[in-house]
């Protein structure tokens, strides 16, 4: 684990392992797949519900019943508070075109709608995987998950030679600022160096 800024966590395996999201293969599966919803912020709940109004015309009538029933939201095994799910497993803002692709309504509006709501791309957990954001006392560890649904993304950075913290730029900046993604990569490049002389 490496430090960085005042008080996260890095595994090393955010340094070293290479991934790359290949939805040509995998056509959005995690957000059809598991057994729990994403896990979700107060704060995001509200910018969620805000848009909730122009986000149900477009849900499915199954999402759209979980959602009046329980909300839009429910705590996990864990006691997390996560997004609510269809079926055991499907995203309720979850969507599957006729091609087989799955996509996010919440990311989808934020695309092509102008509406000051939809500047939220969608809940930084999704924004972040496979990368997890756990409490390790007074740090935030930050922790790669490993998912069988995402070979084919490990298969794709290895061969893109791409770091996982590089392929999570944006949400790490969204998330934690650039001046702390930019000492990450410091960190990541004289680890490399430390590395090859060995």
């Amino acid at each position: 684990m490496f430090v960085i800024g005042n008080n996260t966590l890095v595994s090393l395996d955010i340094l070293e392992k290479e991934f790359c999201c290949d939805l040509d293969t995998c056509r959005g599966c995690c957000c059809i797949e598991g057994d729990a919803g994403c896990p979700v912020s107060d704060e995001e709940l509200k910018v969620i519900e805000k848009m909730l109004p122009d986000l149900l015309p477009q849900m499915t009538p199954e999402a759209r019943a979980v959602v009046e029933q329980q909300g839009l939201s429910y705590l996990d095994p864990s006691g997390e508070q996560v997004l609510s799910i269809v079926n055991g497993k499907d995203c309720v803002f979850a969507r599957t075109d006729h091609n087989g692709w799955c996509y996010c309504l919440i990311e989808r509006q934020n695309f092509k709608s102008q509406n000051s709501n939809f500047k939220f791309k969608k809940p930084l957990s999704c924004h972040l995987y496979p990368v997890r954001l756990t409490k390790v006392g007074e740090y935030t560890g930050l922790e790669y998950h490993r998912w069988d649904i995402c070979h084919c993304a490990r298969v794709k950075g290895k061969k893109l030679h791409l770091p996982l913290y590089q392929f999570l730029r944006e949400p790490l900046i969204r998330r934690f600022g650039e001046e702390w993604y930019n000492e990450l990569e410091l960190t990541a490049t004289e680890w490399k160096k430390q590395c090859a002389q060995k």
